[in-house]
């Protein structure tokens, strides 16, 4: 069974631990201190723990812009310098077409269409077959 901590990151950006894995819900907008606070304490908590795994559960943003994307990117390439993949799940159709036209391609990034299937991904488990599996954003 897996051990689960929550600890309260960057004020109110929650950041839930499932064994080696970080669950970060993003929830409205994220402001510039936020973000760096939880990049920060992103980097900090992956470094103290060994987790192998950073899903980022996006569901709750309903637009994204420049900003976002570079915050996802920057968690991302912290990560894997820490020897720690990311995940972004719960990207919607609105968001992902946005990304594209602000010529965003998040390297770096493995996206998946929920946070079960992130989690799949992260874990080494196969995801289910038409339960919104995981995919590899090209480089």
């Amino acid at each position: 069974m897996n051990d689960v901590h929550t600890r309260p990151v960057s004020g109110h950006v929650p950041v839930l631990r499932l064994g080696d894995v970080l669950l970060v819900t993003l929830q409205g907008d994220l402001y510039d201190s936020t973000a760096q606070q939880l990049q920060q304490d992103l980097a900090e908590t992956i470094s103290r723990t060994g987790v192998h795994g950073v899903l980022i559960d996006i569901s709750g943003i309903e637009i994204v812009d420049s900003f976002l994307g570079r915050v996802l990117a920057e968690i991302a390439a912290q990560a894997k310098l820490l020897a720690a993949r990311t995940v972004v799940a719960g990207m919607r159709p609105a968001v992902a077409i946005t990304l594209v036209e602000l010529g965003l391609t998040l390297p770096g990034l493995s996206t998946a269409l929920s946070t079960e299937a992130g989690m799949e991904l992260l874990t080494g488990r196969s995801p289910q077959a038409g339960a919104g599996g995981p995919r590899q954003e090209s480089p």
